[in-house]
């Protein structure tokens, strides 16, 4: 069935067109108009942007599950389906450190989950990070990369639609870095105490990304750049936890000025996304949910209590940004980063993954594939 929806301003992963009509037909994007076609189904749309349906590189968890240790390919499904309601169409479930038989099971459950609706591929976030930096990462579990770990990853890259991989230089080589590259892998730099000169190293050896810009690295100083001097200065992609917690709205302007393409927004959202739960439990640590922030009981940030639309408004409210770059930094960006060039757009032939926002850039409905989830 062919549908047309109108009375939206219509964002299709480049431009904003005001006073056009979204065509999809058998799922997806068949044509932006100038006018209704005939015998179209209409749906009328009370103003608000309808835009590509947000992508996600950084999820924990949701519906009151975390990837970990008892998750499958059937756990994985339930995460992308909340994340769908939420807005995300698409996401890379992420595992943080764990144990090496918890994480030679999750990417097992990966490759399992694969054609899953949703399901991009899987992130790792750890563990071969830098103990100096590990936020709430569980210290015990942070190691160095191992030729075992290596070649596990290889071939995980072989049998999943993408594969991200967090890690910092005090865990690993170029050369490590080099071989994943090659395979495929998405090396992101992160959770480092690294020197501007160290993460460049990665840099030349492939890495491609930085995790969580900011958060959980060392910092920009005078003398010393730092990994986030390494990446600002730099063409390395980065995401950025736009929530009003993890970084200051300074420090986000700061970032977008001097990075005017690359950035992208990750939710870094845990177990709670979707629900109404106040703590969840994170390797036996309790969470606390208070005021729009997750946090041990130390009162470290663990994870954030975000969805894509609202980082969206906190970068178009708060930072000041166009639209249309957020939107892109929600879903075109992160669509390059993983290689995924059909999706973060409204194109025709693209899937008809969509968001509408309202005016003030609340989440109204998504859709994937052109059937309506929330």
């Amino acid at each position: 069935m062919m549908r047309a929806f109108t009375g939206a301003k219509v964002f299709d992963g480049a431009t904003l067109h005001h006073g056009k009509t979204l065509v999809v037909e058998g799922g997806r994007i068949a044509a932006l108009a100038s006018e209704v076609p005939e015998n179209a189904a209409v749906t009328r749309l009370p103003g608000g942007v309808l835009a590509p349906g947000f992508l996600d590189l950084q999820v924990n968890g949701g519906g009151g599950e975390m990837i970990g240790g008892a998750t499958d390919a059937a756990a994985l499904a339930r995460i992308c389906a909340v994340q769908g309601r939420l807005g995300a169409t698409g996401i890379l479930p992420t595992l943080i450190t764990d144990t090496p038989e918890v994480t030679a099971r999750v990417l097992r459950a990966g490759i399992a989950a694969v054609g899953t609706p949703g399901f991009l591929g899987l992130h790792l976030e750890g563990p071969h990070l830098d103990p100096g930096r590990k936020g709430a990462h569980d210290a015990a579990l942070i190691r160095p990369m191992t030729e075992a770990d290596l070649s596990l990853y290889l071939q995980a890259a072989r049998d999943l639609p993408a594969l991200l991989l967090t890690l910092a230089p005090a865990s690993v080589t170029p050369a490590q870095v080099a071989a994943l590259a090659a395979a495929g892998v998405i090396v992101s730099l992160g959770h480092a105490e690294a020197s501007c000169a160290e993460a460049q190293a990665l840099i030349a050896a492939g890495a491609r990304c930085a995790t969580h810009l900011f958060n959980a690295m060392s910092q920009l100083t005078g003398r010393e750049p730092g990994l986030v001097g390494a990446v600002l200065s730099s063409d390395l992609s980065a995401g950025l936890i736009a929530d009003g917690h993890h970084v200051a709205v300074e420090s986000l302007k700061i970032a977008c000025a001097a990075r005017p393409e690359g950035l992208y927004l990750v939710s870094d959202c845990m177990a709670v996304a979707g629900t109404d739960l106040t703590e969840f439990t994170l390797g036996g640590r309790r969470i606390l949910r208070r005021d729009g922030r997750l946090t041990l009981e130390d009162g470290t940030l663990a994870g954030a209590d975000l969805t894509m639309a609202q980082a969206v408004q906190v970068m178009v409210h708060r930072v000041g940004i166009p639209v249309q770059r957020a939107l892109a930094m929600a879903s075109t960006i992160p669509a390059r980063v993983i290689g995924c060039r059909d999706l973060g757009t409204l194109r025709p032939g693209a899937p008809a993954d969509l968001v509408h926002l309202t005016d003030d850039l609340t989440l109204a409905a998504t859709w994937r594939g052109g059937v309506r989830l929330a």
